[in-house]
């Protein structure tokens, strides 16, 4: 038995004696028989143990039960009161959705009608909402024959071999009807908001009528009857949204690559060789091909953000019990929320704008600031920004090209809008990212136990998901403990920081879109180094709640987007949106996708 480490009060930390320690992400990469092997051994009673109990020991994850934690346990985040934002135009959340969406469209910067929808000699851009918005009000197309374009390419890529599903549930007459009532809704002049005839698809895990969410599962379907609307989606569908289907996803959520065998892994649009990142998959890859202006997925490790970034669009994370997630997968978790993946940042603000809304329960225990937007309209949006920056974790990438990247952008934020970057310590990263992957693990355990002791439902899982459950059910219950007492303590440490710089940004990703080895196509694979690298800056906004945006600042060496985010204050969302439109002003070039499909013009 090992000498039980003593922490120091969080208030007593010597920053700076505090050294940047990288979370240690270690065990083998395997595919095929090899993989399946492992995974079985996994599971065995008491090498399964072992193998475990290595696993986590060459990942310094077990440290919980040796550690004594002098900050009491928070099992859920918990914010200080924050100050009120600078210039923003605030949201009443128990308004309208199609309401809100106005107030949200008058925050926009002037809008200018394309001079015509024809790509052919112009630089490539997406189509934005209110270009689609613009086309049916100007009768140059209908809701009811983008719908048609739509399901024939759907159609086509269903086709494909091997398949690489961007939805995993699709129901073409009800996209019809859907759209067909959106078309008559503009023929008479009543269209119920911005958003009436915008195409939209939801992550398999949130509640979508007519569809039972499967969660990337073959069989979880089976045994739900669940079929209603999640909040968010009624939210939306109030709006005139044409919902398109359930987008693909890592299985149940328990992964950062995408990868899912009993569909077929969604493909990155911008190489399809590679992945889309996860466990949103189908969401990002589906904006990012130009089939949908926006989609919704889940993040709880950095699940809308990690695909948004490795795809080239936006995803936007809100501060947890901003958005009632009841109707979700996750509806009860302590570290996921529902999130908007756009093509724009203008985009993500009029989705977040309708499906923002706190729980009955969240409004009690969270006591969350009004809801706000950028006021874009104001030439001047920016006041003295303070960028925080912690330069070592910052360049823990695997290529210079991604720190090289968002360091140029971190410059022209400062010579042309006066930001100020400011050098930070966030100390204490291992053991935070240890603490989430016990907190985000007992939350995933607890929504599969009614499932997972039924008729042995857990072999019909994935290896990829076998092995990861086995490690999450490793954990105690003092372990469990412990992780919630450093959740205090990490919270401590960043809102102090937050006393010195207004948003910390970092890249997105340690890495850009890894490649798919062909043999994980049909049984999947573990990658836990690929994982880590993935997840390296994205989970102390799940863990401790905060607000977080991914917006794409340019490409690797081998044309692979690159992302920058930015996290801000507990309600702070409107501060890190105006960064992020700043900065894909900054970006404007984007180039488009191997895998692209316009819509809106059909070409």
């Amino acid at each position: 038995m090992g000498k039980k480490r003593v922490m120091v009060p969080a208030e007593s930390l010597d920053l700076s004696a505090v050294k940047y320690e990288p979370p240690v992400v270690q065990g083998p990469h395997l595919t095929g028989f090899l993989f399946k092997l492992f995974a079985k051994l996994v599971e065995a009673p008491v090498i399964g143990s072992l193998m475990i109990s290595s696993m986590k020991k060459q990942m310094k994850m077990d440290f919980l039960k040796m550690t004594e934690v002098p900050e009491s346990p928070m099992f859920r985040p918990e914010f200080p009161p924050q100050e009120p934002e600078p210039n923003v135009v605030l949201l009443d959340e128990d308004c309208k959705p199609e309401d809100r969406t106005d107030f949200a469209l008058k925050c926009l910067p002037d809008y200018s009608p394309p001079s015509s929808l024809n790509r052919e000699h112009s630089a490539f851009r997406y189509w934005k909402i209110r270009d689609y918005a613009y086309a049916y009000r100007s009768k140059l197309v209908t809701p009811a024959t983008v719908a048609e374009r739509i399901i024939a390419i759907i159609e086509e890529l269903s086709q494909r071999n091997p398949p690489a599903p961007l939805l995993i549930s699709f129901d073409a007459e009800d996209v019809r009807k859907q759209a067909a009532a959106s078309t008559k809704r503009f023929e008479e002049g009543k269209p119920l908001s911005v958003l009436d005839g915008i195409f939209i698809a939801i992550k398999d895990d949130i509640g979508c009528y007519p569809y039972i969410s499967k969660v990337g599962t073959r069989w979880l379907h089976k045994v739900s009857s669940d079929n209603g609307d999640a909040a968010c989606v009624s939210k939306l569908r109030s709006c005139g949204v044409v919902l398109l289907g359930k987008a693909n996803m890592h299985e149940v959520r328990m992964g950062a690559s995408g990868n899912n065998p009993n569909y077929g892994t969604a493909r990155n649009p911008h190489d399809l060789d590679r992945y889309t990142g996860g466990s949103s998959s189908g969401s990002a890859a589906i904006v990012a091909s130009g089939l949908c202006p926006a989609a919704l997925g889940t993040d709880a490790g950095g699940s809308v953000r990690i695909p948004s970034s490795l795809c080239g669009v936006v995803g936007l994370k809100s501060t947890f019990g901003r958005t009632d997630i009841g109707g979700s997968f996750c509806d009860f978790s302590t570290v996921e929320i529902i999130g908007p993946i756009t093509s724009t940042v203008e985009d993500a603000m009029l989705v977040y704008a309708a499906i923002l809304g706190a729980s009955p329960a969240d409004r009690i225990c969270l006591q969350p600031s009004v809801p706000c937007l950028p006021n874009l309209q104001n030439s001047d949006i920016f006041g003295p920004v303070r960028l925080g920056k912690y330069t070592t974790w910052f360049n823990d990438v695997h290529s210079t090209d991604i720190s090289d990247t968002c360091e140029d952008i971190l410059s022209q934020l400062s010579k042309i809008h006066g930001c100020e970057v400011v050098e930070i310590v966030i100390p204490e990263l291992l053991e935070m990212h240890t603490a989430h992957v016990v907190a985000m693990g007992t939350d995933m355990i607890h929504s599969l136990d009614p499932y997972w002791e039924d008729s042995g439902k857990g072999a019909k899982f994935t290896y990829d998901t076998r092995i990861n459950i086995a490690l999450l059910k490793s954990f105690s219950a003092s372990d469990y403990v412990a992780a919630q007492c450093l959740r205090r303590r990490m919270m401590h440490h960043h809102m102090d920081i937050f006393k010195k710089v207004d948003v910390i940004v970092s890249p997105t990703t340690g890495m850009t879109a890894p490649e798919i080895p062909p043999s994980a196509l049909t049984s999947g694979e573990t990658n836990l180094p690929v994982t880590g690298s993935l997840m390296r800056f994205t989970v102390a906004a799940n863990f401790l709640g905060f607000p977080a945006i991914t917006v794409p600042v340019g490409y690797d060496k081998q044309g692979l987007p690159i992302g920058l985010q930015f996290m801000g204050r507990p309600w702070g969302e409107a501060s890190i949106l105006r960064l992020a439109y700043a900065v894909e002003e900054l970006c404007s070039s984007r180039k488009r996708p191997a895998s692209f499909f316009d819509v809106l013009q059909a070409n």
